[in-house]
């Protein structure tokens, strides 16, 4: 039984380093601090002198690169790769960092985005005669570079990726270089630290906080950063597109320690909190969030409105991802592994639920109901995004756009299917002035259907 909550899934997390003599344990910690991007696999690319050596195993960071593992992979630069699988099979064929040796050298790649015409160009690449190991998305990168002719790995990955529409923010190692790009409209975040005299890339701020590095800024969209034994080099090769930044992250995938965009996570949770109370007032005696992604939009709520904030409901953070439910049926039994009320809290209260999303609506109908057994006298829920109706093809494992239950059902039938006495979604003027992006540089296509470039059924955006 899969006990992961109906969610978005968070794509992936990558880190790298160059220039430190324990990269690969400085990796280790990068992507522990990353692990809620995905939970599924991981693995580290060392270079060692001349040689690549790698690591890659389903499971959880903490698990699959033990020090067992780190004392085998030595040198001082590291790339590596946490995921939760949007595009290819959950096998360990399928696990990244990827690494090849072609006509430009020995070369590993890490990749957190969605390539939407991957499978596209994929059969290209066979008909061609190339020979793939994996169904990811990302060896259709390192085929494309081991085939360009060019003077060398860098102008190879530029010549490729000039070409390549879609999300991408990538980590590539060689023996002398670790390369970080990030995509012309910048829809993956990434950014650029610094710990002693080494530099190290991540998804987010937070994997910076555990190793003691220093934010040193965001990596801008369609920027190329290369380090090497002279330093940090930069350069814009791409051709130059609108800004189309995931608005995701500040809703729910980033940790709320992070920097994104180069604005506080957190602040942007508490802002869309109180611009939800503005927006959906209700008479109630508590403010309760669904843990974990609704408790900092669940203080905005309850300080702006003056109701009492309570967490009148725990989260069991020590679940496996597979239970074997008892032969006498439990009720709403997933979720009740993962979350419990403190009755005593709820009781005779009536309740103001805060949460980030609304995907299929399964879990918050669980939830509803599992509140109202605890005694509330009144269920409100409140999401601090707007109704999620349409698939993402730009890193975001989605379902079907039939599945989301907004695509289908108005918010007064998502009330009534989910059992709540009313229910209020955020705005999306409402959500963009709370992180406080252009909305001309965002992509909000999950909520409004306008997508910022082609997707792969060739329908235009």
């Amino acid at each position: 039984m899969d006990l992961v909550l109906d969610k978005l899934h968070e794509e992936c997390g990558i880190f790298g380093i160059f220039g430190h003599e324990e990269a690969s344990t400085l990796t280790q910690l990068g992507l522990f601090a990353l692990q809620h991007r995905g939970q599924e696999a991981c693995g580290i690319v060392t270079v060692d002198g001349d040689e690549l050596l790698q690591h890659r195993a389903i499971g959880l960071v903490a698990d699959v690169l033990n020090p067992e593992v780190l004392k085998k992979l030595s040198g001082s630069s590291a790339i590596g790769h946490t995921r939760y699988s949007t595009s290819g099979k959950n096998t360990i064929d399928e696990v990244q960092p990827f690494s090849v040796t072609c006509q430009h050298g020995k070369i590993a790649v890490c990749h957190n985005g969605n390539l939407p015409f991957a499978a596209q160009k994929r059969e290209e690449l066979e008909k061609a005669g190339a020979i793939f190991s994996s169904t990811s998305d990302t060896e259709t990168i390192l085929h494309g570079i081991a085939r360009t002719p060019a003077k060398g790995a860098v102008d190879a990955i530029t010549k490729v990726l000039f070409g390549t529409d879609g999300a991408f923010s990538l980590l590539f190692l060689t023996p002398k270089q670790l390369i970080a790009v990030r995509d012309p409209r910048g829809f993956r975040p990434l950014v650029l630290g610094k710990v002693q005299d080494a530099w190290c890339v991540a998804s987010e701020t937070c994997a910076f906080d555990l190793i003691d590095a220093e934010y040193v800024r965001e990596i801008e969209p369609g920027e190329m950063l290369i380090v090497d034994a002279d330093g940090v080099h930069s350069s814009m090769p791409f051709e130059q597109k609108p800004v189309s930044v995931c608005t995701f992250e500040h809703v729910y995938f980033s940790r709320p320690d992070s920097t994104i965009y180069g604005r506080s996570v957190n602040e942007s949770r508490h802002k869309m909190g109180k611009r939800l109370a503005e927006e959906h007032p209700v008479e109630a005696d508590l403010v309760v969030p669904v843990p974990d992604s609704g408790v900092a939009a669940a203080i905005g709520y309850a300080r702006w409105s003056g109701i009492n904030f309570r967490q009148a409901i725990i989260r069991n953070h020590y679940v496996g991802r597979t239970f074997i439910e008892p032969s006498q049926s439990i009720r709403s039994f997933g979720v009740r592994l993962k979350l419990n009320p403190i009755k005593d809290l709820i009781k005779g209260n009536r309740v103001i639920l805060v949460d980030d999303s609304i995907v299929r609506g399964t879990t918050s109908k669980k939830i509803v109901e599992m509140v109202r057994e605890a005694g509330a006298t009144e269920v409100h829920m409140r999401i601090s995004c707007p109704p999620t109706a349409h698939s993402c093809y730009y890193g975001v494992d989605t379902p079907h756009r039939k599945d989301l239950i907004a695509s289908r059902m108005t918010v007064a039938e998502i009330s009534q299917y989910i059992g709540a006495d009313t229910l209020g979604f955020l705005s999306l003027e409402g959500m963009l002035a709370s992180i406080g992006l252009d909305p001309n540089s965002t992509c909000s296509a999950c909520w409004t259907g306008k997508y910022p470039t082609l997707i792969a059924n060739g329908k235009a955006a």
